[in-house]
């Protein structure tokens, strides 16, 4: 679809999705010579100096001068409508004209353009020029060295057709190409220059969805409708409105695609399948899953900006935007304005849940005084009231996971209903008079906090969820009262009131689902009618990092039959990709309603450097190789360069090192990075939601990474012994994902279990 911020006067310029990922990797230089040339050509094509010229044995390929050494191809779709398409050095646009190929494609009715060469290159490719690493240290825990892909026996796609490739919309002239791949590395590499939609088919194909299956839900959906007769090879204009391009309408706007990274893409080139996922109408709560990278975020900012446009018009703001923390919530607000604009910010909320459960507690009770307390600062007030009370029977971790998981978690009010509670996941069972003394501890502890003025957060999003079911419930009530009354409105009763008892919001988005506990799904619930399009869910389990087991069905967000799933990585090369799945190891994640999860067909389209993995005698030594890999790395801005590691004082004592180094090191806190410059530090935890060209995750060693403690659980609660085991494997897993270019891991003494898999048998 052709996005345009501006209407078209004069000439227009277009840029095609992918002909970005060239130009953006051109020299700075040349890269402000483009600026100025897009520029200029905007304002008058005509003028002297472009020496545009048709390429010869092309009808529609033109080039023209950026400067004395690179050229622009363009494609002249009519008249003073150029769609651009690449940058090329004047040396390559002349050779071997037939490796420019494009046309519109038969099924899709897009325009399509590949560089025959381009691909080629790319497929035979096994490895992008790596970040400069420092030479190992003798370590009994080296990693091995990266094995050659093994060749297969026969071509990926021997049993299809010319003509059943064709039928799914892939382009004629790779096809060829498509036929010599054997490894799935050659495939990636020519998914990352080929048209998308060729690019998905092949994958999905290769990934073991029958051809079918393929057609249906890959080609049919974007195939050009009967009505249309199939698409016109010679009606560019039509096509072009069916492609993947973007109307150039100022220097900025095209500054904010090139320099914004993925988000840059993302503001515009939806890949097909987010984009259907985008703007498809849903019969109530939806989910979209996928693994890191996919653009699951991306797609919940664009649902936003849709569901905005669709809003009659006025000055409220009937969309909630949410996630589970300040950082994040931040970041969502920020991207929202980038690509919807203040016009559609100004009809959203944005606020991460505890801030909204704060807001709703407050609204109902404003001369609430209390200190709100984090899980951390409860479990030490368990603990003390333990010890008051010489209780031995339950552990204070037991008694605050029972108090949040299941009393607070299932919003449970009384003795009695504990009682009846289901307490599924939680491992040991407990006998009736058992819950009686736990029961007996809970309000013993309650009536303590109360006595202090303190509350969790926990206690707030547990009120949240009742004030604001309560408020459902008057809802419900006065609509039954209206269609008894034919559908008019009680006036004096809503005077009496004081305002038009309505849901405070008409759609719900959230981000980082997997996260949020069941009292704030029960008051998000509970915040919007139940109708079509209400709630939209992003979210990847395998990524939970806080303990709020939920199954979606049970707390009234009914998402089956309207869940899907992203699997192509846009961030994350394939072989960081591939040892963070390895951490993962054989777990099982839940899908958030109560069916297994998988990361099944989750690949990367892009190529790098395998991990390297280090380890170090003692964490003085750790701190060595942590300064040695960042010197290594000179060539990337510090600011594109992080650090992670298990606990506080590590990032305490890691920052006087590098400062100590002449590195700058900027803490990463609960509201983000303290500043711009220098090297990015934080606790795995702080990352969630970030990205870096390169990152190192240091400290993971045993004891650490998972810490000591966890195998305490293991003979006396061994569902809660591997729920700690899955959120540290997730930790890892959420840390190793966050780097796009280069990861390195080191630990010191012994390294981490969760790393076996990444290294030769000791």
């Amino acid at each position: 679809m052709t996005v345009s911020g501006a209407p078209r006067t004069g000439v227009t310029l277009r840029l095609l999705d992918k002909a970005d990922k060239e130009i953006v990797k051109l020299d700075r230089a040349v890269l402000g010579a483009f600026y100025k040339f897009q520029h200029d050509f905007r304002r008058n094509p005509d003028a002297g100096g472009f020496d545009l010229k048709r390429l010869e044995g092309h009808d529609r390929l033109w080039s023209a001068r950026v400067n004395r050494e690179w050229r622009a191809l363009m494609i002249r779709l009519g008249g003073d409508d150029w769609l651009l398409v690449s940058v090329k050095h004047r040396g390559h646009v002349h050779q071997n004209l037939d490796r420019f190929n494009y046309g519109i494609n038969h099924i899709t009715g897009a325009i399509e353009y590949v560089d025959l060469q381009v691909v080629e290159e790319s497929v035979l490719r096994r490895g992008l020029t790596p970040l400069a690493a420092p030479a190992p240290a003798p370590t009994p825990h080296a990693a091995p060295e990266p094995a050659l892909p093994q060749q297969a026996e026969e071509p990926l796609f021997a049993v299809y057709t010319d003509e059943q490739l064709a039928d799914l919309g892939v382009v004629g002239s790779l096809i060829p190409i498509v036929r010599k791949l054997t490894t799935d590395d050659e495939l990636l590499g020519l998914a990352e220059y080929a048209p998308r939609h060729t690019g998905e088919v092949l994958l999905r194909l290769r990934d073991g969805v029958p051809y079918e299956a393929v057609m249906e839900q890959v080609a049919a959906p974007v195939a050009v409708a009967e009505a249309e007769q199939g698409p016109d090879s010679d009606d560019w204009q039509a096509a072009v409105d069916r492609s993947q391009t973007v109307v150039i309408t100022d220097d900025e706007f095209l500054q904010s695609i090139l320099e914004e990274g993925d988000f840059g893409r993302w503001k515009i080139f939806l890949h097909p399948t987010q984009e259907k996922l985008v703007h498809r109408r849903y019969s109530g709560p939806a989910r979209v899953g996928g693994g890191p990278g996919t653009g699951k975020t991306i797609v919940a900012l664009h649902r936003v900006c849709h569901l905005v446009r669709k809003l009659p018009p006025g000055r409220d703001k009937p969309l909630l935007l949410t996630t589970f923390n300040r950082n994040l919530a931040a970041d969502l607000r920020a991207r929202l304005l980038s690509l919807g604009g203040p016009d559609v910010l100004a009809r959203v909320d944005i606020a991460h849940v505890d801030q909204l459960a704060t807001r709703i507690v407050s609204e109902a009770d404003p001369g609430n005084a209390k200190r709100r307390i984090d899980d951390t600062a409860a479990l030490r007030e368990w603990r003390e009231l333990l010890v008051e009370a010489g209780e031995n029977r339950w552990s204070a971790e037991f008694l605050s996971d029972e108090w949040n998981q299941v009393i607070l978690g299932q919003a449970v009010t009384s003795r009695s209903d504990y009682f009846t509670a289901r307490r599924a996941g939680r491992g040991r069972s407990v006998t009736r008079a058992e819950r009686a003394g736990i029961w007996q501890l809970a309000e013993r502890f309650t009536q303590r906090l109360e006595t202090k003025g303190l509350e969790t957060h926990r206690q707030v999003a547990e009120r949240a969820a009742r004030l604001e079911m309560a408020r459902k419930a008057r809802i419900d009530r006065r609509s039954e009262e209206r269609e008894e009354r034919g559908g008019l409105d009680n006036l004096h009763v809503e005077a009496g009131s004081g305002a038009w008892l309505r849901y405070r919001y008409r759609h719900v988005v959230v981000d980082e689902a997997q996260d949020l506990s069941a009292a704030h799904w029960k008051m998000l619930r509970a915040m919007v009618p139940s109708e079509p399009d209400d709630i939209f869910l992003v979210g990847d389990t395998h990524q939970r990092i806080y303990d709020n087991q939920v199954t979606l069905g049970s707390l009234g967000v009914h998402i089956r039959g309207r869940s899907s799933r992203l699997t192509l990585s846009y961030r994350t090369t394939r072989e960081i990709l591939r040892d963070a799945i390895r951490v993962l190891g054989d777990a099982d994640y839940d899908d958030l309603d109560g069916d297994a999860d998988t990361l099944a067909g989750y690949r990367s389209v892009l190529h790098g450097l395998t991990p390297a993995l280090r380890g170090a005698r003692s964490w003085d030594e750790e701190m060595d190789l942590v300064v040695e890999q960042l010197r290594a790395w000179h060539d990337v801005p510090r600011e594109s360069t992080a650090i992670c590691v298990p606990t506080n004082d590590m990032v305490t004592q890691l920052a006087g090192r590098l400062a100590r180094s002449g590195i700058t090191p900027t803490e990463i806190t609960q509201d983000g990075p303290r500043g711009d410059q220098g090297v990015h530090i934080g606790t795995m935890y702080r990352f969630k939601g970030l990205e870096y060209r390169c990152l190192i995750i240091a400290g993971v060693a045993e004891g650490l990474v998972p810490r000591t403690s966890v195998d305490a659980w293991e003979r006396t609660d061994p569902s809660r012994h591997q729920r700690e085991l899955h959120r540290a494997r997730s930790l890892l897993f959420v840390a190793a994902t966050r780097a796009r270019d280069a990861l390195a891991i080191t630990w010191h003494g012994d390294p981490s279990r969760f790393l076996a898999p990444l290294l030769p048998p000791r």
